[in-house]
Formats: structure tokens, sequence, C-alpha cells
């Protein structure tokens, strides 16, 4: 082959990859007046708050210049950057991806110098204007807490407070309309709360009590965009759904569960808010320290995990939380727990749903078990007290040491039934979610669940309400 032609071939071969190399998504470029040879990074928000996704590292020179540059998409919302020392300053991530900035660590917000991006500059324009109304109110609340005993005095300053808070709303208001186009106007007005009318008057003259709540509980979304999932990388968005879930809703597993349902069908205009109200529901339902929440994360895998509907889920992860809520199911509150047969001491067997009790309680342990052997005598000393009133304790040990089991029995006069899983055939493990020890559940007559993983403390004041509420029927 002539070559020239093969020259010319080479050429056309490499030029092309030259010519469309890509570009990048972004190029932000930053310089630090009193920061050099150190790292810093970018990161977005990201549900609750302050929990934030790093999404870039940067180096920053002896000159104090770094720059993030990547072929990755920024998606909308706020970022931050983090230096070293933990101090960091926000920006707005929108249609504008290539700017630069300057600043100062010792103010990030005063120092504050950028080019190249308007949105961002008004950001700080707002950022300032919010530092120079702080300074205003911080010396009046200082003020109103010393004076709250004088109401003359306390009013004035409240009014001032309240002239100040307007004027925050109104810099809001004229935002939203001069820069409707901007991400910021979208998060100032889903942080919006809904404006109150006056309660009506019932026929008893008396004002309606209920009306403003249940106008303001119907309104709340009003300004929420459920459809643009740049709100999930903001403060705003969970915690509004937060303050919905926790304190406009009746704190019961059926009034949440509804509520939940009908977020997500809201959601779903927009997969990714879809997938984030899902997800978020059903870990903070699971991880819930309240007793009986356990029944929303049933729900919600119920309906939609088990029906496919999560697809960011990979198969092994969704058989782990398909399975976890078919065990909890069945340990739910008011439902009858699972019956069990086990031996005793002598080896005699004895099944849970024989015992003849008003109440009873199921009690994992183990005699080797520190917490165990803080929690067992407070228990004996309960049962002790109670067992007159219909009280008893199927206490089930889950150490297959039967000589230590036995040896503790004696040595601490336990006079309730003591049963073991000697052969190791039940696999209560699993069927009572018995991961560690001690564990309570507490029965009824029936043998459905009324309280579970209380410490006996707790018991006892769970028993003493119910004693109580048995006196007034």
């Amino acid at each position: 082959m002539n070559t020239n032609i093969r020259n010319f071939l080479l050429l056309a071969f490499f030029i092309p990859s030259l010519l469309f190399a890509e570009k990048p998504k972004y190029d932000i470029k930053i310089k630090f007046a009193n920061l050099k040879d150190t790292t810093c990074l970018l990161g977005n928000y990201y549900g609750e708050s302050p929990h934030i996704s790093v999404v870039d590292t940067a180096k920053i020179d002896s000159k104090g210049l770094c720059e993030f540059k990547g072929n990755k998409e920024l998606l909308g919302g706020i970022y931050v950057v983090i230096i070293p020392s933990k101090k960091y300053f926000e920006l707005i991530i929108n249609t504008e991806k290539f700017f630069s900035l300057e600043t100062d660590t010792s103010d990030f917000i005063g120092t504050m110098k950028i080019k190249d991006s308007k949105e961002n500059q008004l950001f700080y324009d707002y950022q300032k204007y919010i530092n120079i109304q702080q300074k205003k109110v911080a010396p009046l609340r200082e003020s109103l807490t010393k004076l709250k005993d004088n109401k003359d005095s306390s009013k004035i300053l409240k009014d001032n407070i309240n002239a100040i808070d307007k004027d925050v709303q109104n810099y809001k208001l004229n935002y939203i309309k001069q820069h409707s186009e901007t991400f910021l106007a979208k998060v100032f007005k889903t942080s919006m709360e809904p404006e109150l009318p006056e309660a009506p008057i019932l026929p008893n003259g008396k004002k309606d009590s209920l009306y403003v709540f249940k106008y303001y509980k119907k309104h709340f979304f009003d300004n929420v965009d459920f459809s643009d999932d740049r709100l999930l990388r903001t403060p705003v968005f969970h915690s509004k759904i937060n303050q919905y879930i926790t304190t406009l809703t009746v704190q019961h597993p059926d009034s949440i569960n509804k509520e939940c349902d009908s977020l997500i069908e809201k959601a779903r205009v927009n997969k990714e808010v879809f997938k984030y109200l899902v997800w978020y529901f059903t870990n903070w339902s699971e991880t819930s320290k309240i007793m009986g929440f356990d029944a929303i994360f049933v729900h919600m895998v119920e309906k939609y995990y088990m029906t496919n509907q999560a697809y960011w889920v990979t198969e092994t992860n969704l058989e782990k939380i398909n399975n976890r809520a078919k065990v909890l199911k069945n340990l739910l509150l008011g439902v009858k727990i699972p019956n069990i047969t086990v031996q005793d001491t002598s080896g005699v067997y004895h099944t849970l749903y024989n015992i003849k009790a008003k109440y009873t309680v199921l009690y994992f342990w183990d005699p080797t078990c520190g917490h165990c052997q803080k929690e067992t005598p407070k228990l004996k000393a309960l049962y002790d007290s109670l067992k007159i009133k219909g009280f008893d304790v199927f206490a089930f040990c889950t150490d297959p040491n039967i000589n230590e089991w036995k040896k503790y029995i004696i040595d601490n006069k336990l006079e309730w039934l003591n049963v073991m899983d000697i052969q190791n055939i039940t696999g209560f493990h699993a069927t009572y979610d018995i991961i560690s020890t001690p564990v309570i559940y507490l029965l009824d007559e029936n043998k459905k669940i009324l309280a579970k993983r209380l410490n006996v403390e707790q018991l006892k004041e769970f028993m003493e309400r119910q004693f109580k509420i048995d006196e007034k029927k």
C-alpha cells in the first residue's frame, strides 16, 4: 500500500476520536484565599439532613486553586463543598454547571465571589441578606428570653421579631415572582406554609377548633412538586415529608399506612421520588423504636416489594426483605403469637398455648448474657408481685448449655415455667425474631401480643396501666 495512503487512513482513524472526545458535563473552579495543599469534597443533600452524598473530590494546590470536573451528569439540587475542617458552603446546581468561585474560609458567604452563574449569584445575595436579618433578630430573641415576664417589653420584642420574619417571607415571595425559572424559587415555594383561613363559627357560636388543623393538613403539600426529583437533593423535601408523617398524622400504623400510600401515589409521576418515598418509609418503619411500627414495614413490603414495584432492589435483597416481613407479620401487636412446644428441666414437654393465665410473658433469655443477668432478677420480682393477678412467665432459655441453665434456675429460685429447645428442632430464632437476648413478649389470655421488646421496667409500667383498664371494665 502507498505510504501516503496508509498514513492518511491512520489519521482518518485517530482524528475523529480527538475531535469528538467527550466533553466534561461540569466544571466548577474554586479559589480559596487561605487554604492550600489539601483536598475538598463536592456532595449533595439527599433525604434526611444532614446526610450528604459525596460525588467528587478535588485537590487544592499551593495557590488555593481546585477544580471539580467530570463526565458524569451532575443532577440538579443543592450541593455542598466541604473542606477538611468540616466547614462547608452551598451551591445550586441546575442548568449552569460551568462556573468559578472565590471565597475565604473565615467567611464563606460574606467573601463569596461568583463568575458565570447567575443562579448562584442570586443564591448568595439571598444568603447575605439572611445573615443581615439574623444579626438583627439574634439580640431581640436574647432580650425576649431575659424579659419574658415583662408583658409590655415582650410584646414590643415579639412585634419586631415578627416584622423581620415578615420581611424575609416577602423577600422570598418577591424572589419567586422575579426569578421563577430558578431552582431556588422552587425550593422557596416547597418550603412555604399554607396560608390559614379564619375558622368558621359553629351553630353553638364557637369557632371550629379543628378546622384550621384540617385545612393546614389538607393543603400542606400544595406547593410541593412531586414530579421534580431535584427536590430530593435539598433539605426541604424530606423535612416536609417527615413533618407530615410524624406530626400531622395520628401515630398509629393504620393511619400512617394510609398517609404513606397517599404520598407514594403523588410520587408516581417521578420514578426517583417514588423510589425515595418507598425506600424511606420502609427503612424508617423497620428501624423505628416505637412499638408496633413494624406493622408499617410489613405493609410497605407487602404492597410495594412483594408486588415487584421496588425496581431498584436486587433479587437477593428482595428475598431478604420479603422474608423479614413474613417473619414480622406473625409477631405484630394484636396477632396470636406462633405456638411452640418445648421441654422443661425434667424433659417434660410444655406448650405455650396451654398456659392458663390472663397475662403471659414469653421471655427469651440466656443465663450467660449480661443484660439477662440484670433483667431476670427484675422480672422475677415483678412475677412474684403479680402472679396472684393472673400473671405468668414462660421462660425460654436460648443457650444450649443445660447444666448452666439448671444451675442458674436453682441459684436464683426461678419458680416460673423454665423451658428449652433441648433438641434444637423448633427454629425459634427465626420464628420469634430472636437475634439477641433478652426479649419479652407480653401476651393476653388468648396469646395475642399486647406488647413486645420491652425492658422489665417498661413491662411493669405497662402492666400497671393494663390493670387499671381491667378495673374499669
